[in-house]
């Protein structure tokens, strides 16, 4: 299995100096959405920036230009029961929301009361999802962004997105969804390194 690592902007160049160190001589091969290292003992490393993007031809300088680039980033986190949206600007959070909706866990119970109980959490779940659907169409359908980053269950983001307004963001929306607990600000908050993150496998 290989190691891997979430590794902030402002880190990764130190990362990737100690790696080269270890393994020199390494070459790199680059799409889009990653960027290679393989060094001559065997040993491989893949960065793949949270935001893709990466221009042809790309090396270490260019992926560290390119995570350390300014965008106006959209953030969406969505687990049942709560939710949250926000704008960052580089790494300021210049508008945010955060909303929470009442969803049961799942009961124990067997029989009639257990069916009963279990269409009212499907309705109280379907209305939290709404309630951040049109969240996002509020604070982020009219936003003019340059990616969104998506966090929590990935299920419940899929069913957000899914909503006919926010077509338009969904396009924006980068492949990896970032593993949040239940979203509040403090979270939302800490999204301003996850955004620029690399997430860094190797062998």
């Amino acid at each position: 299995m290989p190691d891997r690592w979430e590794v902030p902007a402002a880190r990764l160049g130190r990362w990737l100096d100690r790696w080269a160190a270890a393994h020199p001589d390494a070459t790199a091969s680059a799409t889009p959405d990653a960027l290679t290292l393989t060094a001559p003992d065997g040993a491989a490393v893949e960065c793949r920036p949270v935001i893709p993007g990466l221009p042809d031809g790309a090396a270490v300088p260019e992926l560290l230009a390119h995570v350390t680039r300014e965008r106006r980033v959209g953030v969406l986190l969505v687990r049942l029961g709560a939710h949250a949206c926000g704008v960052f600007e580089g790494d300021r959070l210049v508008t945010h929301k955060v909303d929470r909706r009442l969803v049961h866990g799942r009961n124990r119970a067997g029989g009639q009361s257990q069916r009963r109980f279990e269409r009212r959490r499907a309705g109280q779940a379907r209305q939290s999802l709404q309630a951040a659907a049109d969240l996002a169409a509020r604070m982020l359908a009219a936003e003019r962004l340059d990616a969104l980053v998506t966090g929590g269950d990935r299920g419940a983001v899929a069913e957000v997105l899914a909503d006919r307004r926010l077509a338009g963001l969904a396009a924006l929306a980068v492949p990896h969804t970032v593993d949040v607990p239940e979203p509040r600000l403090e979270v939302l908050e800490s999204m301003r390194d996850r955004i620029s993150a690399t997430l860094i496998s190797a062998r």
